[in-house]
């Protein structure tokens, strides 16, 4: 019952043949130094071997213009179609991996696993984070914050997508001063 969940595209392969893209809400950080993050696989999914097998992915966060192909490949077999020539999504090549980035995607989170836990239903494959690329119009330019909602960010919860609320605070307002 931990809702919402981002809607992420994965993206596997180390060659064009082999390129393919899952789609997963189980999905986040675990730690910062060194980064790392997880997602979480059934062993039936298509992807699952080519993950396994590469021991590399890249997250794609999604968006509101990709909302239909996050969908489209979260339901459709890549050893059936090719999801990147369907979807009109562009293989881009990564800084580290060789997994491609998606082209269409505003943040690419280039990762190596490190381990594999058996969980039950799914397996986490608990990963590096060895790059990540960002579109540069999504951050501030004066102060170089990162802006994520600028790119109309989607979420997952129980079977539907969401588009992301507004901020309703930062780290720490709780316990911050009032101004006088």
């Amino acid at each position: 019952m931990i809702y919402p969940l981002p809607a992420v595209m994965v993206s596997c392969g180390a060659t064009p043949e082999e390129y393919n893209i899952l789609t997963v809400s189980w999905t986040g950080t675990i730690c910062t130094e060194p980064p790392m993050c997880y997602i979480s696989v059934r062993p039936t999914r298509y992807s699952y071997g080519i993950i396994k097998r590469n021991g590399e992915f890249v997250i794609n966060l999604t968006t509101k213009a990709l909302a239909f192909a996050t969908d489209w490949c979260g339901v459709k077999s890549g050893a059936e179609h090719n999801k990147f020539a369907e979807m009109g999504l562009t293989p881009v090549i990564g800084e580290i991996v060789k997994a491609p980035l998606i082209k269409e995607s505003p943040v690419n989170i280039e990762c190596i696993v490190k381990e594999i836990k058996v969980l039950g239903s799914h397996h986490m494959f608990i990963s590096e984070v060895v790059a990540v690329n960002a579109e540069k119009d999504l951050f501030d330019e004066k102060s170089g914050v990162f802006r994520l909602f600028a790119a109309d960010p989607i979420c997952y919860s129980h079977g539907k997508y969401y588009e992301t609320g507004k901020m309703i605070g930062r780290f720490g307002f709780s316990v911050r001063k009032k101004k006088v």
